[in-house]
């Protein structure tokens, strides 16, 4: 049995990940493996770094910070969330990615981009938390029309939100067969098509199996949803998500909202910490409180 911890995106909704991740980072649970997607990547890369409320703390720190995150970003460097800043400046200095705990963890950790010229997700297995796998970290997050695309290698990428929210069945393929799964909307939630694809066909039009990703995002995203929840009833899978929608801006920076989002988060799982205990076989007595 390989066990798993696997991170929908969604931008600040992520703060909801960040509340799951710390109450289960205080409790002693880890993972075999795990895998980010956008923000699931950026905040989920924290959980093999040991680092419980970094990902709050510098938000709520930087995240008025025009260098963060602003429209001056985005019309100097063609990134809404400053790509230096962010990916440099914050880790390096500001507030340290702790790499060598990330690089002795045993938990593989992975990130998910979509490659525009394929429209189709791709995989990387960060090892140090070193230049590329930030660069990967980015590229998982770098939302369309507000982002530049990201190149590492061969590949031209961007969001894996795009091509794969949910990376269940890439973690299956791979062996994780007992998986715990953070997803940052409601049960109820039903993805509508984007009402910005003209402007995506418009921007992206060099690309056109990105536009083609992004005209049936929605189609792809219920349906991984509806597997999660059929995992989820047959238990086979540990699904946490908000009890209802959390009603925050994909680039919310209001300290309170943060913090609210972040706090429904750790209730949440709070509120299954035992059934993630008994699913994933771990000893109660072995965990600290």
């Amino acid at each position: 049995m390989k066990t798993a911890l696997i991170m929908e995106g969604g931008a600040m909704r992520g703060m909801f990940t960040c509340g799951v991740m710390d109450v289960l980072m205080e409790n002693n649970i880890t993972f075999d493996g795990g895998a980010g997607i956008s923000a699931g990547a950026v905040f989920g890369c924290n959980y093999k770094s040991h680092q419980p409320g970094r990902p709050l703390r510098y938000n709520l720190k930087y995240g008025r910070d025009p260098r963060f995150a602003s429209v001056r970003s985005l019309l100097k460097t063609g990134d809404f969330y400053g790509a230096d800043f962010c990916y440099r400046e914050l880790p390096d200095v500001l507030d340290v990615f702790d790499r060598d705990a990330f690089s002795r963890d045993p938990m593989e950790f992975y990130v998910g981009a979509t490659d525009i010229m394929t429209g189709e997700a791709v995989f990387h297995k960060c090892t140090d938390g070193g230049e590329e796998d930030i660069q990967w970290m980015r590229a998982s997050a770098s939302m369309p029309l507000v982002s530049r695309i990201v190149e590492i290698g061969d590949y031209q990428l961007l969001d894996g939100g795009i091509a794969c929210s949910v990376p269940y069945a890439y973690m299956e393929s791979l062996g994780y067969n007992r998986n715990v799964i953070i997803l940052t909307q409601p049960l109820d939630y039903v993805k509508k098509k984007s009402a910005a694809i003209p402007l995506i066909r418009m921007t992206m039009r060099k690309y056109p199996a990105v536009i083609k990703a992004m005209e049936k995002r929605h189609e792809v995203y219920n349906e991984e949803t509806a597997e999660v929840r059929r995992k989820e009833l047959a238990g086979e899978a540990i699904v946490i998500r908000p009890p209802e929608s959390l009603h925050i801006s994909r680039t919310e920076n209001d300290p309170k909202e943060l913090v609210r989002v972040y706090r429904t988060g750790r209730k949440a799982a709070l509120q299954k910490l035992d059934e993630i205990r008994a699913f994933l076989g771990k000893d109660s007595d072995d965990d600290t409180h």
